[in-house]
């Protein structure tokens, strides 16, 4: 082959793989190849599979809660650097680039919202904030979002995507996990149920505080829940853990979780459930 025809072969190679990106999709689970609308339109979820992929927490307000109904709270809070805390970089500067790359101030949505006409209080982990890891701010947006559940008397719902309290943090991260959890024995006190939603992954620090003491533990399909990872707790006891170990499904039948629910039918399950908890 010419050497132009040879370049001009390498230029229309690259501009398919341009054209491509972002039109097409393959799911990590059953490899099958979809336009990207197909997954967008399905809520991120693969559908011929089923694979469930992350769906943001804006589409997870929009999804769960009634038409204009929701009303973001405490969005002006914004985390800081007590520590002077560096590894690879500063966390001051990571915190800065986060912000950029992720559009939001920190790994917590909260806010005011209404579930088939019922006021409720709803919070959802950014996992694309840090890996939705909690430090000092989202331990206060959860703390208030469940007194803001006894204040108003309503209950709350939560959906936690996390790799756990936020080292950087130190701490102060770890504080939360005791608080928050004291904030929702105020609202059990109260009588307002908490519904827990556990998407994937629910892990540290989150998952050893509030996300497993819902009134009712709700988890997607597939979703991985635990504290520590399944790897280090193979190098850690030296043993295989069982297939499916940590998984959504492996936890409803050892009783961690009371239900999986697929994505499309969330908002009716939750819905039933604040009914027969309220009446």
């Amino acid at each position: 082959m010419a050497w132009f025809s040879k370049g001009r072969a390498e230029v229309d190679a690259a501009a398919k793989r341009t054209l491509g990106r972002g039109v097409f999709r393959k799911c990590t689970e059953c490899a099958v190849t979809l336009r990207a609308e197909e997954f967008t339109a399905n809520l991120e979820v693969c559908p011929e599979c089923g694979a469930h992929f992350r769906l943001s927490a804006e589409a997870w307000a929009e999804l769960l809660l009634d038409p204009g109904s929701f009303e973001e709270r405490d969005a002006s809070l914004r985390p800081v650097d007590p520590l002077h805390f560096v590894d690879s970089r500063a966390y001051s500067e990571r915190l800065v680039t986060t912000r950029k790359k992720s559009g939001v101030p920190d790994a917590l949505l909260a806010g005011d919202g209404a579930i088939e006409g019922r006021k409720t209080q709803l919070a959802v982990f950014l996992f694309r904030f840090m890996g939705g890891s909690m430090g000092s701010v989202v331990g206060e947006k959860l703390t208030r979002t469940f007194e803001r559940g006894v204040e108003l008397g309503q209950p709350v719902i939560l959906l936690s995507a996390s790799g756990g309290a936020r080292m950087q943090e130190g701490a102060l991260s770890l504080m939360q996990m005791a608080k928050t959890v004291a904030a929702l024995g105020r609202l059990r006190d109260a009588g307002q149920p908490f519904v827990s939603v556990l998407l994937h992954p629910t892990t540290g620090g989150v998952a050893a505080s509030f996300a497993l003491l819902g009134d009712v533990n709700i988890a997607e399909p597939r979703a991985l829940i635990g504290f520590a990872g399944p790897r280090v707790i193979e190098q850690t006891i030296r043993e295989q853990l069982p297939e499916g170990f940590q998984r959504a499904e492996f936890l409803l039948e050892h009783g961690m979780v009371d239900m999986i629910v697929a994505r499309h039918q969330m908002r009716s399950r939750i819905a039933r459930i604040l009914d027969h908890l309220l009446g």
